[in-house]
């Protein structure tokens, strides 16, 4: 669709292919993270999805590698697929040097597993909603990712003032990404998830404020600030997929980050209109982009942190039940 939009002959063509062309990457950024954390360990998942990031950073061209990548096993047990998560287990066993006999990760085992997970019915965006935590977690969730967007793409629209042109702009706005994933990476190794991605909003939000501050004559403070301000609103983009991800268990976690990427796309689309309102105050846009950050970060503070913990399988793992009343056998099988 992007190839097609290139060669659009008219404004209706270039509309409707670039329309579907965000479609494809929408689904494409929300299945990316939950199909790597679900195949990784505790402690692996914080700097593959931080190295994920970073890729996008560089570019899309892994894409065509998707086509290698495995289903994942823990979906695939919750459909009641058994023997291909067994297959698909013995070849991760294998890549990773520890082969696993047919007695120690037998079929029975999985099959206990798969009885257990098995969902009744193909849950649904209600589902989201319907209990007390997965519903605090799918509203908190929604205000961080529209804060997120709504923030990102405000500051990489406001480059007036600067004293530089567009193309020195967005050199500097793309050298800040690199850093800041690493700021990241550390951070939610120490602080933990919920903390960091609390820390890049306010970080966010209160470059915005700064910049009401600085003279107009005063450029290059400006230029630092919006600068800093892109580094921690990026951070807070890479740190949203990753908890994100381990918020939702796994029968849920595609529809909750399909949920939540849409509000987040929602606030991206309205970013470019805040904008004008510097026709009404001059720093009217950068009060609502500023504030909706700090609003964001403080819903952030009300998610449960994610750090050093398993990944949900089911609602019941969330809600907080025992995996002895679920009798959920996948401890048996994690190692």
């Amino acid at each position: 669709m992007g190839l097609a939009s290139a060669a659009s002959v008219s404004y209706i063509m270039f509309v409707i292919t670039r329309t579907l062309t965000g479609t494809a990457l929408a689904g494409f950024t929300i299945i990316v993270m939950p199909l790597e954390l679900e195949w990784l360990d505790v402690g692996h998942r914080t700097v593959a999805g931080v190295l994920s990031s970073t890729f996008w950073t560089g570019g899309v061209m892994l894409l065509a590698l998707v086509g290698w990548v495995p289903e994942s096993a823990r979906w695939l047990l919750t459909q009641g697929r058994v023997e291909e998560a067994h297959r698909y287990l013995l070849c991760c066993a294998r890549l990773n040097g520890r082969p696993v006999g047919e007695d120690s990760l037998s079929l029975e085992a999985l099959r206990k597993v798969a009885a257990a997970e098995r969902v009744v019915r193909r849950p649904s965006y209600l589902d989201l909603f319907r209990t007390p935590r997965l519903r605090r977690i799918s509203l908190c969730c929604m205000m961080v990712w529209f804060g997120v967007n709504f923030s990102y793409y405000g500051l990489s629209l406001d480059i007036s003032g600067l004293g530089l042109n567009v193309y020195q702009t967005q050199l500097l706005f793309g050298a800040v990404e690199l850093p800041a994933k690493l700021l990241v990476y550390l951070s939610v190794r120490h602080a933990g998830r919920r903390l960091t991605q609390a820390g890049t909003l306010l970080g966010t939000a209160l470059t915005l404020g700064f910049r009401l501050l600085v003279p107009t004559e005063k450029a290059y403070w400006s230029t630092a600030l919006a600068v800093t301000g892109k580094g921690f609103s990026e951070a807070a983009f890479t740190t949203a997929y990753l908890f994100t991800s381990e918020l939702y268990p796994t029968v849920l976690r595609q529809t909750g980050m399909g949920l939540t990427a849409l509000v987040g796309r929602l606030g991206g689309s309205l970013a470019p209109l805040v904008a004008l309102l510097d026709g009404v105050w001059l720093s009217l846009p950068k009060l609502t982009y500023g504030g909706i950050a700090l609003l964001a970060a403080c819903t952030a503070l009300l998610l449960p942190e994610t750090r050093k913990a398993q990944l949900p399988e089911t609602i019941q793992d969330v809600e907080g039940k025992s995996l002895q009343e679920e009798q959920m056998p996948m401890k048996q099988v994690h190692d």
